[in-house]
């Protein structure tokens, strides 16, 4: 028998809100409700209520919200939030660090540093959390979260809960290819001794390339398309701009000028809008260059 979700909210209370709206929840600023969103504190919170909902709806985990582009419409299915407990940070030994899946790349990037742990420093220009991160192998300036991950501790839909070392996983370009079954609890990674001031040095020059590269401040929700890896010898940018009309809209969905695989809210883009810039753009390229493109930003309908 389907549960009725109503009947969840006197023991889950605050933490679980029927009809949410997502809008404010995600960089792009676009987005309508939820039929439901659960913000699990802990670890036996969140099996609790998975055992409750039996794997009987549609699960997606919202991380920082930095690559997500959300539906206008009802999404009929249930959003979790990790929180409180899956937000802490901590030093197993020397070289060791554990971190929550809620816990931001850049707050992982601070605490390496201040532990004199290298290794972590491009973390700190990726704008989402550790859970996102090893989901897709989140990256920038030639560097990977597999090329620091250890192992991942994560739970599946049924409340199971199971540890994965790194090198069962099989890590691609912006791709972990672990199940959609799993949420992601925490993750250990290794750094190895590095001065403090060195690594700080190497932060500073990587964020200034960023900000010199990439939009920042604005409702843009990161790369749109993954490079297209044994296609194309150039970055989806270049194919882009060979390919598109740069100054092209939908609404108040248009493409940064400063960065053209970066798309922009700017004002009210609704979700249509968006979804139509980036069919556009991947249209456009593929009639002039024959490649496919596939999007990097993930897409809740």
């Amino acid at each position: 028998m389907k549960i009725d979700l109503k009947e969840l909210i006197p023991e889950f209370r605050n933490n679980l809100k029927l009809d949410y709206d997502l809008k404010k929840k995600n960089w792009f600023n676009i987005g309508g409700k939820t039929k439901a969103f659960y913000k699990a504190e802990s670890l036996k919170d969140l099996i609790k209520f998975l055992k409750k909902i039996q794997n009987q709806e549609k699960i997606f985990v919202l991380g920082a919200g930095s690559n997500t582009l959300i539906t206008d419409k009802l999404f009929n299915g249930v959003v979790i939030k990790l929180s409180n407990d899956f937000n802490n940070v901590s030093l197993m030994n020397n070289e060791i660090i554990i971190a929550g899946s809620a816990v931001t790349d850049k707050t992982l990037s601070d605490f390496a540093m201040e532990n004199s742990l290298g290794g972590f420093e491009f973390l700190s220009c990726i704008p989402g959390t550790v859970g996102g991160g090893i989901k897709m192998n989140a990256g920038c300036f030639q560097r990977e979260f597999k090329d620091i991950l250890v192992s991942i501790q994560a739970i599946d839909k049924s409340g199971q809960v199971r540890s994965i070392p790194a090198k069962k996983i099989n890590f691609k370009y912006r791709d972990s290819g672990l199940s959609d079954d799993l949420i992601f609890l925490s993750a250990s990674f290794k750094g190895f001794k590095k001065d403090k001031d060195l690594i700080n040095t190497e932060i500073k020059i990587l964020k200034d390339k960023k900000e010199q590269a990439q939009p920042t401040r604005i409702k843009t929700s990161g790369s749109t398309f993954k490079n297209p890896i044994n296609q194309s010898d150039k970055k989806v940018w270049q194919l882009i701009k060979e390919s598109v009309p740069l100054e092209k809209s939908f609404g108040d969905a248009s493409i940064s000028e400063k960065h053209c695989n970066f798309f922009v809210n700017k004002g009210n883009a609704k979700f249509e809008d968006m979804k139509k810039l980036i069919n556009f753009v991947s249209d456009s390229v593929y009639k002039k260059t024959g490649i496919k493109l596939e999007t990097e930003i993930k897409i809740l309908e």
